[in-house]
């Protein structure tokens, strides 16, 4: 057979497999065919194919022989050495194969093996060319398929997954870590890296790629890869970087395409999961606003509003500690009801003082990731406080404590703050009807109860409970003192004989002022040898605790179940024996019986 007859019958035999072979083919494929041709068509007892610079192969390796003759290889020429004939296969001018060939059935002299050299890379490069535009077809489809996955994906998360399952699938060759801008809580294991200033790789093209939003590259100093960094762009921001690094050979150029567009998809997708994360939030924080409102504008008690707000806020920014605090009239701070437990410690103190120094400059409220910065051996770390204002006035600040630093974000302190503002008229008007209730039922002077509270509270005592004893109370001479000392020293003596009262009866006694000088106590439940024990410590402490020195007189009355009784009836006993004490030498304590 001639030189033509060869070169024919090998065309031939190319031309027949690509136009019979119809499915998509590998590179190993192609390789084995060229082999089988070349073998087949010019009697080659035995012949080796070795690829070069191939995916997955290494030139370096053991596997490819001829690394002292590449500059040998030339596009078009065989090179023959002794009995053996080297085939190159080329591509585009890039050596991708040798074909080794040893041994002869047939005179070889007549071959024309540069021009078995042209075919056999003419086939190589028409059937890796179709092969590639196959493989971009597939992946196309599936960048089609994976943009809508990702749009139907409403969690960052999970658009990050699908991202990395499908890059370690397709590409296996390389590594993937995602470099991630913001708190991520990755449920699904991935490979997340912090991304920031201090660039973990130290070149940093992962926060040049993050800022410009472009791809970069770089080569490791150390191992020679190549690093290639894609940003996860949306159309409002840069959401990550992905990090691709291939150790044995660099990325060409159509897997770079491919994965920037996949990462820019993805970017896009997590950027609407973020808006559907941020709109749900939104939602749920006009309902929280929405029915704290409502819920306060129904006239409920100070006590109920305030346990109600601090639960709320509990719950919504899962906090440790949620408390409120204002200035009374006397300047002293006081802590509103329902504040959780640490607010009736004396460790609230150190936070309420660095408050109030700030908010007295500044009413916008204190947002602090972490306190201990500022104040030392706190047990809470982040804080929120938020004034109560109400027409440029302070009624008092929210204050929100967890003992992690930086547990809050900013947009929970502006959830807060909004909170709070629609919030303050409702605590407001709590507070000013507690105010106004204790103005009709509390004594301003002697801050006894009055007389008509303590009316109420016996009559409901004598429905609910099975006894109780009543002592009516009178300072000895009191004209005298307003004469001698003057009306402001006999009002000194007043709230002097009223503290000594509510030092010695229980908190759910009462104590009231009955009117000008008498006062009255009664004890629910209480028996009348007990009462009487009560009345005569009072008239002892009265004359030794007193200044200027006065002295009482008290009249006792009791009464149970078993007796059939109404209020005037118990009053006008304890007024008889209050006159009885009186007028047999004052100081003392009467009993007037039924």
């Amino acid at each position: 057979m001639n030189d033509q007859l060869h070169i024919k019958a090998i065309k031939g035999a190319f031309f027949d497999f690509i136009n019979n072979c119809k499915d998509i083919f590998s590179v190993t494929d192609i390789q084995s065919v060229l082999l089988e041709v070349v073998q087949k068509e010019l009697a080659i007892g035995h012949a080796t194919y070795y690829p070069y610079n191939q995916p997955g192969f290494s030139p370096q390796g053991d596997s490819f022989p001829f690394r002292s003759n590449l500059q040998n290889f030339i596009p078009g020429q065989a090179y023959q050495k002794h009995e053996q004939i080297l085939i190159p296969i080329f591509k585009n001018d890039h050596l991708c194969g040798v074909l080794d060939i040893k041994e002869f059935h047939d005179n070889h002299g007549s071959v024309d093996f540069n021009a078995v050299a042209k075919a056999c890379s003419n086939f190589y490069t028409y059937c890796t060319d179709i092969l590639q535009v196959k493989e971009n077809e597939q992946k196309y489809k599936k960048l089609y398929f994976l943009t809508e996955k990702f749009h139907s994906l409403m969690n960052k998360d999970d658009v990050l997954a699908v991202l990395i399952e499908t890059l370690q699938e397709m590409f296996a060759e390389y590594s993937f870590h995602l470099l991630i801008s913001h708190d991520n809580e990755n449920n699904h294991h991935l490979p997340i890296k912090n991304l920031g200033f201090d660039d973990q790789d130290g070149d940093g093209m992962a926060m040049e790629a993050y800022v410009t939003g472009k791809i970069t590259i770089a080569i490791d100093e150390e191992t020679g890869s190549m690093v290639f960094y894609s940003p996860l762009n949306g159309k409002q921001g840069v959401y990550g970087v992905l990090q691709v690094i291939n150790k044995s050979t660099g990325l060409n150029e159509q897997d770079r395409n491919f994965i920037t567009m996949l990462t820019n998809a993805a970017g896009k997708a997590m950027e609407n999961a973020q808006l559907y994360d941020q709109s749900k939030r939104l939602i749920k924080d006009l309902q929280l606003i929405n029915e704290t409102s409502h819920r306060l504008n129904k006239n409920l008690r100070l006590t109920e509003t305030m346990t109600y707000m601090s639960t709320r806020i509990q719950e919504s920014f899962d906090a440790d500690e949620v408390g409120f605090f204002y200035q009374n009239q006397y300047g002293k701070t006081q802590i509103f009801p329902g504040s959780t437990s640490f607010f009736a410690t004396d460790e609230v103190e150190v936070y309420i003082n660095y408050i109030q120094e700030k908010l007295e400059k500044d009413l916008e409220g204190l947002f602090l990731g972490d306190i201990t910065s500022y104040l030392s051996n706190v047990p809470f770390s982040s804080v929120m406080a938020v004034p109560m204002v109400q027409s440029d006035t302070l009624r008092g600040c929210a204050l929100v404590l967890h003992k992690n630093s930086y547990q809050f974000s900013f947009d929970m302190f502006k959830l807060l703050q909004s909170l709070i503002h629609h919030s303050t008229l409702a605590l407001s008007n709590s507070l000013l009807r507690e105010e106004l209730e204790t103005l009709v039922k509390m004594d301003q002077l002697t801050q006894l109860y009055s007389r008509n509270y303590m009316n109420n509270c016996i009559e409901n005592s004598m429905k609910i409970d099975r006894q109780g004893t009543f002592l009516l109370i009178d300072i000895d001479n009191f004209k005298l003192v307003n004469d001698t000392y003057g009306h402001q020293v006999g009002d000194e003596v007043l709230v002097q004989v009223a503290n000594i009262m509510k030092k010695n009866i229980r908190d759910h006694d009462i104590g009231a002022r009955w009117g000008g000088e008498e006062l009255a106590i009664y004890l629910p439940q209480v028996e009348l040898e007990d009462g009487i024990a009560i009345a005569e410590r009072i008239v002892k402490k009265v004359k030794e605790n007193t200044s200027p020195t006065v002295t009482i007189s008290c009249g006792v009355s009791n009464w149970d179940a078993e007796n059939e009784e109404n209020y005037n009836q118990l009053f006008s006993r304890a007024d008889k024996a209050l006159y009885t004490a009186k007028n047999s030498g004052k100081n003392r304590v009467i009993i007037q019986g039924r």
